[in-house]
C-alpha cells in the first residue's frame, strides 16, 4: 500500500539523520577518530547479522559464488572508501555542511552515467545538478569552522559515493541481490579495515584512547551500530517492496 511507503520513508529519513548524530557524537564529542576500527566494528556487526539472518531464513540470501563476488569487487572498494573518508570528514565537519557536500555525490554519478550511457537528459535535471554543484562550491566560503582536511576527506567521500551509485546502476549482474551485495561489502570492509588498522596507527591510538573503558563510549558505539543497521534494513526492505509493487 502507498501509505506504507510513506511511513517507511519517513522512518528511514528520521533514523538516517539520527545515525549521523550518533556517529558525530562518537567521532567529535568523544573524539574516537579511528575510522578503521569504528567502521570495522559497524561492518563486522552488519556482516554477522546478515549471515545469521540468512542462515535462519529470515532474509533471502543465496550462496555467493566466487565469480559473482569478484565482479562486485570494485563496488566493495568504493564502499570502503565511502565509509572511511566519510568518517574522517564527519569528525571534522558540522552535520549540515557534511550533508550538503554529500548530496553533491549525485553530480559525480550523473557525470559517470552520462559518459557511459550517453543518454539525453532533461533540462530540469541538468539545472538541479548544477545547483547541487554550485552549493558544494560556495559552501566552504560560508563555513565558520572551515577545516581544509575535513573538506578534502568530504570530497573523497562524495566521489566514492557517486562512483558507487553509478557502478551499482551500471552493474548488470543478475546473480546478486541487494542483501548479497551488502554482505560482500561488509565482509570485504572488515578484512580491509582490519589489515589497515595497524599501518594507519589507529590500533595503537585506540589502545591509548582515554575513554576506552567509559560506559558512555560503549553506549555510543552500540547506538551507532543499532541505528545505522536499522536504517539500512528499512532502506533495503522499502526497495524490495517498491520492486514488488512495480511487477
Amino acid at each position: 500500500m502507498q501509505w506504507r511507503r510513506y511511513i517507511t520513508g519517513l522512518a528511514f529519513s528520521f533514523i538516517f539523520v539520527v545515525s549521523y548524530f550518533t556517529n558525530k557524537f562518537v567521532l567529535s564529542v568523544l573524539k574516537f577518530t579511528f575510522p578503521t576500527l569504528f567502521q570495522g566494528w559497524q561492518t563486522l556487526i552488519g556482516a554477522v547479522l546478515l549471515l545469521l539472518f540468512g542462515k535462519f531464513g529470515w532474509v533471502e540470501m543465496s550462496r555467493i559464488s566466487r565469480s559473482a563476488a569478484l565482479s562486485w569487487l570494485p563496488g566493495s572498494l568504493l564502499f570502503v572508501g565511502n565509509i572511511y573518508a566519510g568518517s574522517r570528514a564527519l569528525s571534522r565537519m558540522d552535520i549540515p555542511f557534511f550533508f550538503t557536500l554529500q548530496n553533491s555525490s549525485h553530480v559525480v554519478s550523473y557525470i559517470i552515467l552520462k559518459v557511459v550511457n550517453r543518454e539525453k537528459t532533461q533540462w530540469l535535471k541538468i539545472i538541479s545538478i548544477c545547483l547541487m554543484l554550485l552549493s558544494a562550491i560556495i559552501l566552504p566560503f560560508h563555513d565558520p569552522q572551515f577545516d581544509s582536511s575535513g573538506y578534502l576527506w568530504a570530497v573523497g567521500h562524495l566521489l566514492c559515493v557517486g562512483a558507487y551509485r553509478a557502478f551499482q546502476g551500471h552493474h548488470k549482474s543478475t546473480n546478486l541481490s541487494d542483501l548479497e551485495k551488502h554482505c560482500i561489502n561488509y565482509s570485504f570492509s572488515v578484512l580491509l579495515l582490519a589489515v589497515a588498522a595497524h599501518p594507519t596507527g589507529d590500533l595503537m591510538g585506540a589502545l591509548e584512547f582515554p575513554s576506552l573503558q567509559s560506559h558512555t563510549f560503549h553506549c555510543g558505539c552500540c547506538a551507532s551500530v543499532v541505528v545505522s543497521h536499522v536504517g539500512e534494513a528499512l532502506l533495503l526492505f522499502s526497495q524490495r517492496d517498491s520492486q514488488l509493487g512495480t511487477r
